[in-house]
């Protein structure tokens, strides 16, 4: 007869094993999703390819299990994985990147999420991880296909020799490679104690890549004229030497013309300075001249053949009227009088009727108008040491007087010719009159 602690056995024994078999078949058989106890929520993610990812690996979030993956079906561009993430696991922001990895050398699969932002909104039950979003590792096929081919591309008559060298570099070189050891051990301390500033030059180092990248044509370009340099440089190789040889002469001539010039060539130069100011002021004009003055000496030379000139003259005076608009303020100068202006010049003056008027138009009139005309030099002066208004505004001094520029005189006919420099008497040969005379 059954005794009544065998009954009391039997029960408890019969509990106990109704709960172990519920416990796995929740937990390990996933029965729990029949009762509304699954204890997680779904997630699919679209991949390529499973990439090595197989039913129950693990789904990690920032490195930590949060659930596993479940059925992996096939689609018409690829497949999806169901992820089963714990109801348990913290919440996981929706933008992120699904990336397949492996656990082990070997070879296990496993699905990390890797988040972009902490922000919301958070993956729920039903949530969806595009295909952009997700990454898969490169097949081990392709490795080894890629380390095949790299094996079977080098040349084995090379890499034996290469292998001999070798041998003799590092040959009786125990003690050396011993300490590059330890000195290496001592650069990995140094640059991990350094790790902050060495992290710093490497995000930094990104710009100066960056700027590489973008500069890449103009960086290829400047190769590309610097070998033709070099290759110019190395076809006149002779000639360049021939130069380097005659230089030392060519730059003794050149020193002793600029001591024999002396300082007049800077009172030259200086000079100069008045004319490039006029020429600037009429730029516009002079380019005018010399785009017309070629078509000008062509015609003429239509008029002349070999049995003379033919040419006519017609008598056109005051048809048209000339322009006398705009020239009204002008005070009249004797053309010989060389003492300074008691008045300003006028530098506005010019003509001012329009192209319909029925005058004769003056040519300058239709250039574009520069400005001031600078203060003429007085004979046998430069430019002034100090900035003068009457320069910068093209009118005569206030006082009605020469201005002092204290500068040397101009020699000889790079001034004004038979005109003596102040201070000096005319003379009455040539070379006085030109101002060569004991001009040291």
């Amino acid at each position: 007869m059954i005794t009544r602690a065998t009954v009391v056995k039997n029960i408890a024994f019969l509990l106990i094993a109704v709960l172990v078999l519920g416990f796995i078949g929740v937990r390990y058989a996933d029965l729990g999703r029949f009762v509304g106890m699954r204890g997680y929520y779904t997630v699919t993610a679209e991949l390529p390819e499973t990439g090595g990812l197989f039913e129950h690996a693990n789904v990690t979030y920032r490195g930590v299990s949060v659930g596993r993956v479940g059925p992996i079906r096939l689609t018409d561009d690829g497949v999806e994985a169901e992820l089963r993430i714990n109801d348990s696991a913290p919440h996981i922001p929706a933008h992120l990147q699904a990336v397949v990895a492996s656990l082990s050398a070997v070879g296990e699969q496993y699905i990390d999420l890797r988040p972009t932002t902490d922000a919301r909104p958070y993956l729920a039950n039903g949530s969806r991880i595009a295909r952009a979003d997700t990454r898969t590792p490169a097949p081990v096929t392709n490795l080894l296909t890629s380390v095949n081919s790299l094996a079977g591309s080098v040349p084995l008559k090379s890499l034996q020799t290469v292998v001999d060298e070798f041998g003799k570099a590092f040959a009786g070189q125990g003690d050396n490679l011993q300490s590059l050891l330890d000195t290496s051990g001592e650069f990995i301390a140094a640059a991990d104690t350094n790790l902050p500033t060495d992290t710093k030059l490497m995000v930094d180092g990104q710009t100066v890549l960056r700027t590489q990248a973008d500069e890449g044509d103009a960086i290829k370009s400047f190769a590309t004229s610097a070998s033709q340099l070099a290759g110019q440089l190395n076809d006149s190789d002779t000639d360049l030497r021939r130069l380097i040889a005659a230089a030392p002469g060519a730059a003794g001539q050149v020193t002793a013309l600029l001591r024999d010039v002396g300082p007049q060539l800077s009172v030259v130069l200086a000079n100069l300075l008045t004319t490039s100011d006029i020429a600037v002021t009429r730029q516009h004009g002079i380019e005018e001249f010399l785009v017309k003055m070629p078509a000008v000496a062509s015609a003429g030379s239509t008029a002349v053949d070999g049995k003379g000139l033919h040419f006519g003259m017609a008598v056109t005076f005051f048809s048209p009227l000339p322009c006398t608009s705009g020239y009204g303020g002008t005070t009249y100068r004797n053309g010989l009088d060389l003492k300074p202006p008691a008045t300003a010049l006028n530098t506005a003056a010019r003509c001012t009727a329009p192209a319909s008027s029925g005058t004769d138009v003056r040519g300058s009139a239709n250039a574009p108008y520069g400005g001031g005309v600078p203060d003429p030099a007085q004979p046998g002066s430069v430019l002034p040491t100090s900035t003068s208004t009457s320069t910068a505004t093209g009118s005569a001094p206030s006082s009605g007087t020469p201005t002092t520029y204290g500068a040397p005189a101009l020699p000889g006919a790079l001034g004004l010719p038979a005109l003596p420099a102040p201070g000096r008497s005319a003379g009455s040969t040539m070379a006085d009159l030109l101002g060569l005379g004991n001009t040291r």
